[in-house]
Parts: C-alpha cells; structure tokens; sequence
C-alpha cells in the first residue's frame, strides 16, 4: 500500500495483510516505479472507480519515467464477490439498520406543519452522529408536500405543509456499513386519491418483499411489485428500479431490475423500494433492507410501514 507521510500512523493501525509504503513523491509515482520494478508490464484497474483523470494521470506517469508498463481498464470482479456477506457483515447491517429504525421514530416526534425539510433532516442526522453512526450513507432526503413527487428530493427549506405526505429516506453508515429505508407519512387528513395510492405503493413493497428467496430473478422480484402497480394503473408512475444491492456501499449489486436474470443467493442484503410519483400532487416511496436467507428472507427495518397519520 502505497501512501504519504498525512497517513504513516492511520496507514499502519488500519491495513492488514499488506506491507505499507509512505513515500515522499506521489503515490502514482511510486507505485508505478514498484510495478516496473517488479517486470510488471500489464496492470488492470478498476474502471469503475478510477476517474478519467486518474487514468490519464497515470498514463502521462508511465511516459514520463520511461516505461513499457500498460494500464488496462478491467471489471473488478470485487463487486460480485461482495454481494453475499458473511455473518459478520450481517450482523453490522443489522445494527446499522436498527439504528435506522430508531431515527425514525425520533424523527415523527418533530414532523410537523411550518418545521423546514433540512430541519427535520438535520435533526434526524444529529442524532444519528450522537447514537455511534459514522455518518449518513447518503444525503438525507426530507420531501413533503408536493415536493414529495420528486423520486430524490434531497431536504430543502420548504415548509411541511399543513395537509400532505412527507417522504423520508436516509441511511447511516455503522462500522463501514450502510444502512438503508424510507417511510412516507402524512400530515393532517388524506384525500381518497392519496390513500388509495398510498395502499397500492404499500401492497406492492409486500408483495416485492414476500418474492425474495434464494433462486429467485431480480428481475422476478421486480416484477411482483411492478405487477401490483400497473393493476392499480399506477406503473407509469413508478420511474425507477425495485431496489438494489446494499453493504460497504449504498449502491452495490445486485440490481432489482426488470429484466435482470441475477439469481439470489443467501447472504445477499437488497433494497425493495417501490414507489409512486404523481408530478405537481405527491409522491410515496416505501422501502425495506431485506437480508436473503436460506429459507427464504429477513426484514432488517422493521419499523411500522402502515399508513401514518400525523396531526
């Protein structure tokens, strides 16, 4: 492992299985160097996290010394090998999934008409931080309202309105591992639209949830939201995947997408997050972290996915 001189304590209490070497020029440098060195001439990399400009980067390095040593862009066969955890990573999921589920219960005590979406999203992140959570495992999204119609509406200043859903989605990360769900309540009484679809968004998580198994397609489980979805004539308005992989990231394989041959295996840890996104009126999104298991699935999030009614 090659790093510099910010890193000589952190690099060796936190690295195991590899030799660490702090050097006084550049990383890239450095290891370039070492792989020559070593009558290295092809080295993949991971074109899936290296940026462009890393690449070219290490392109103009490898000119600059001298050497016939090629980069070559490869699929990282990581990201396979992570979808299934061990008991260890299991049992950190679960905690951090916990943890979730109490910050939501927190989190209802403070909805209310007037309060801001980042309020509610800052208070929910600060008690996150004081209960052990490293951080969020992405940015908090608070939409109520009509804003609520929007799949990803990150916290903003609007007001909780006085009468309307309000979505929450957000994660933590605990001992490196992420936590992910979302809860969408409403605030004052609800329209006959807005419950009809709220029991629809609800009927097709479960019936998402109730296919996990091992051996089952992603691609089957979306569709047994999706089916629910489209009998309610709501399909066109559900605009994303089912869910996704969850662990040391938020978005890890594999993908809950139609079409998508992907078998599940136990140990696998996914998203099921259907929703519904009526432009301009309100939006609802409900999702579990669902461990696949030998039997057939477990529930990480438990907490209450009912229709909830605020004053």
């Amino acid at each position: 492992m090659f790093t510099d001189g910010r890193y000589t304590v952190q690099a060796r209490e936190e690295t195991q299985a590899a030799r660490v070497s702090i050097v006084a020029r550049s990383a890239q440098s450095a290891v370039t160097a070492w792989l020559a060195d070593q009558g290295i001439s092809r080295c993949g990399i991971d074109q899936a996290t290296i940026t462009l400009a890393t690449y070219s980067s290490l392109q103009k390095t490898v000119r600059a010394m001298k050497l016939k040593l090629k980069w070559l862009p490869v699929m990282s066969p990581v990201p396979v090998l992570r979808q299934r955890k061990d008991a260890y990573e299991l049992a950190c999921m679960k905690e951090a999934a916990a943890l979730g589920c109490d910050l939501y219960f927190e989190a209802l005590e403070n909805i209310a008409a007037g309060a801001t979406e980042v309020s509610i999203a800052a208070q929910l992140e600060h008690a996150a931080r004081s209960r052990g959570a490293e951080k969020m495992s992405f940015d908090t999204i608070v939409a109520s309202g009509k804003r609520s119609s929007l799949p990803h509406g990150q916290a903003s200043l609007a007001r909780l309105p006085k009468r309307g859903f309000v979505t929450l989605d957000f994660g933590v990360m605990l001992k490196g591992y992420c936590s992910d769900m979302t809860r969408t309540v409403h605030i004052g009484k609800a329209l006959p639209q807005e419950q009809k679809v709220y029991e629809a968004v609800l009927a097709a998580q479960e019936s998402a949830v109730a296919a996990v198994r091992p051996g089952a397609t992603c691609g089957e489980v979306d569709e047994a939201a999706r089916s629910v979805l489209r009998a309610a004539k709501l399909d066109r308005y559900f605009s994303h995947s089912t869910g996704h992989g969850v662990g040391l990231e938020i978005h890890e394989s594999p993908r809950i997408a139609a079409g998508v041959k992907t078998e599940l295996e136990p140990g696998m840890v996914i998203t099921i997050e259907p929703g519904a996104y009526l432009p301009g009126k309100f939006g609802i999104r409900i999702e579990d972290m669902v461990a696949v298991t030998e039997s057939g699935h477990q529930v990480l999030t438990p907490a209450p996915k009912g229709w909830t009614a605020l004053a």
